[in-house]
């Protein structure tokens, strides 16, 4: 029996493999996957146009949070070469105008001071206490595999991708326009990318499937990996 569809796999802000380790293990023997990184790229755009160089013509696609929003520039500029689509603790929308923009630009900047002063596993240590469910923020394994994994990224590779960010694109128009297998999901306690805005991402998108994954946070691949791989599973089966 051969391979499915090939699969991509799009990381987050200073995140890597380590994101997609348990999703990438279950397709073993099932399909070919490919992660990518997005070194000191600078605008989503970009990105998204590094994945569709190195990528398999055809190919289902997952990105969880900013790999979220890069996996719609994707789709945004080759629909037809994306089989399936899986949007993880992701959003659409740009910067908010305004005091919530300048809120969000202003905390971004605040831990990227922090990564070039004092390191990036100082920042990361800040940054994990948000990123995780809080009754969880005691264990230290899932604790140090966060903090380790953007330990490993450069203060300067942080600040490329907070420039992408920042200058993130309105993607809303396109989630009516999807017709492939789609799955939203997120962690049921993200605090950075609520349930509520998954919930409208996914009544937008026509067939959609959606998932919310009880007592979890943003790092839903590593807060809850059996509940995701499950859900993803699904939606590759959806092929």
């Amino acid at each position: 029996m051969g391979l499915g569809t090939p699969v991509v796999l799009l990381p987050g802000l200073v995140c890597d493999a380590t994101v997609w380790a348990h999703f990438s293990a279950a397709l073993d023997g099932r399909a070919a996957t490919t992660i990518p990184g997005y070194d000191s790229l600078d605008s989503l755009g970009a990105m998204a146009e590094r994945v569709l160089r190195d990528a398999p013509p055809r190919f289902a696609l997952a990105g969880h949070s900013m790999g979220g929003r890069v996996a719609l520039e994707v789709l945004r500029r080759a629909p037809e070469r994306v089989a399936a689509i899986a949007l993880l603790d992701t959003g659409v929308l740009p910067l908010a105008s305004g005091e919530g923009g300048q809120r969000e630009a202003a905390g971004r900047h605040e831990l990227l001071q922090i990564a070039r002063d004092q390191g990036m596993a100082a920042m990361a240590t800040r940054w994990v206490q948000g990123m995780v469910w809080k009754p969880r923020l005691g264990e230290s394994a899932l604790i140090s595999s966060v903090v380790d994994m953007f330990a490993r990224s450069s203060a300067e590779t942080f600040a490329a991708q907070i420039r992408a960010l920042l200058a993130r694109p309105d993607a809303s128009g396109l989630l009516p326009g999807i017709r492939c297998p789609a799955l939203v999901l997120c962690g049921e306690d993200d605090a950075w990318a609520p349930a509520p805005r998954h919930r409208e991402m996914a009544a937008r998108i026509p067939g959609a499937a959606l998932e919310l994954i009880p007592q979890c946070g943003h790092m839903c691949t590593l807060e809850r990996p059996e509940a995701v791989t499950r859900a993803l599973l699904d939606w590759y089966a959806r092929l």
